[in-house]
């Protein structure tokens, strides 16, 4: 899903080779680098957006409070949703007079057994732009579970989506569930289940799905019997389909990133990977997310100082597409020299792409963000580090088929 607007693109005829730019662009550096965390995860004191309900929040009531306020300056946008649903929706909402507090509108109450994202920008008072993400779940009724799914319902995707859910409870009969969630194609693929411990259940093909194949997920959990006593309460029915095949391969070792669309190759772009001690992963790892801006803060995945406070805490980052859960990104950089892109790998981990302050659709991170979908493949190879997880992410293309299939509860 995304939670920001994408900005408009730019003509098929910017998608010659940007060899020509390496000179001219930069990439993240070691002491303002960027790579793992976003949105100020687990609310520290340096936060200038707060959220309430806090971020990761479980159990949340309908009426709890729900808030986004700032201390200064003002709030340009906030976005509060409801994801990983059948019918995704805007919780509508104003932000107060003097720009300090985002609050839903009067009579509002949230959706048991729903998990809401909360998105907001703000400015203060010189103009700098900062921004937040955060994820809250309501209560689920005692003795029930609920399974939250990507991707979002009547979404187009690219062709390296995993339909993957998460429970809000461990699941002891795997094979009654599994057995619950059907997922098919058209045209017809085979599609298994995979198991990620007792609360992930992830569906994929043998290959990556084939451009204008529709996706049709039938849950029929309710009653389903997932541990003694607790049961399901889904029954519905939602799909996806998956749009143009968009792959990108990034060569740590050349410090290229290589677009290729239906097979053919758009673009070549210069790149920095992971530095020497900061390494990006190898392997196959799918876009989840994509934010026009975002906070990332290296305190938030144990890149700290002495004094415990971040190696870097960059609260703009433009154009952030999100690769594994731990935190990798493919982003924009308008911090670091113009000596990095195309020459040398100086992250903390991520794959940077130049951008100017406030991102620009002319710049090869505006350009990329602009043709990518939520399902595109991004494959990391000839980088200093181990393959990324099955499942950390949407990494279960980086899992051989007899793996994959025997981490079904149905074989």
């Amino acid at each position: 899903m995304r939670h920001v607007l994408k900005r408009a693109g730019l003509g098929m005829a910017a998608a010659a080779t940007w060899a020509g730019l390496v000179a001219a662009l930069a990439g993240c550096t070691g002491d303002g680098g960027l790579d793992l965390g976003i949105g100020g995860k687990g609310g520290s004191s340096g936060d200038t957006i707060r959220v309430v309900p806090e971020d990761g929040a479980k159990g949340v009531a309908p009426d709890d409070p729900l808030e986004v306020r700032v201390p200064s300056g003002r709030l340009e946008r906030v976005t509060v949703r409801k994801v990983e649903d059948a019918q995704p929706a805007e919780v509508a909402g104003a932000v107060s007079e003097d720009g300090l507090r985002w609050r839903p509108a009067a009579g509002t109450r949230l959706a048991l057994a729903a998990k809401y994202s909360v998105d907001a920008v703000a400015l203060d008072g010189h103009g700098r732009r900062s921004a937040r993400h955060t994820t809250f779940t309501t209560a689920v009724p005692e003795h029930r579970f609920i399974g939250y799914f990507k991707p979002e319902n009547r979404s187009t995707v690219g062709t390296g989506m995993i339909v993957s859910f998460g429970f809000s409870r461990p699941i002891e009969n795997r094979a009654a569930v599994e057995r619950a969630i059907r997922v098919t194609a058209r045209p017809p693929v085979e599609v298994v289940g995979h198991w990620f411990g007792k609360e992930r259940l992830d569906f994929r093909p043998r290959e990556l799905w084939k451009p204008g194949t529709q996706v049709t997920v039938d849950l029929r959990l309710r009653d389903v019997e997932a541990a003694p006593g607790v049961y399901g309460i889904q029954h519905k029915t939602v799909g996806f389909t998956v749009g143009r095949s968009q792959v990108s391969l990034v060569d740590a070792e050349k410090h290229t990133m290589e677009v290729r669309r239906d097979g053919r190759l758009l673009a070549t772009l210069p790149i920095t990977a992971g530095a020497p001690k900061t390494t990006t992963y190898n392997g196959k790892m799918v876009v989840t997310e994509l934010f026009d801006v975002t906070r990332m803060n290296g305190a938030t995945v144990g890149f700290k100082k002495k004094d415990g406070k971040g190696e870097y805490d960059i609260k703009d980052v433009p154009h952030a597409m999100r690769l594994t859960e731990s935190g990798t990104f493919l982003h924009g950089n308008y911090w670091a020299p113009a000596s990095a892109f195309g020459s040398a790998n100086v992250s903390h981990g991520c794959v940077g792409l130049r951008d100017v302050k406030g991102g620009s659709a002319a710049a090869p991170a505006g350009w990329f963000f602009d043709r990518t979908l939520i399902g595109d493949v991004v494959e990391v190879v000839n980088s200093r580090d181990r393959k990324v997880a099955p499942d950390n992410g949407l990494g279960g293309w980086n899992m051989d088929w007899r793996r994959w299939k025997a981490g079904s509860a149905l074989r």
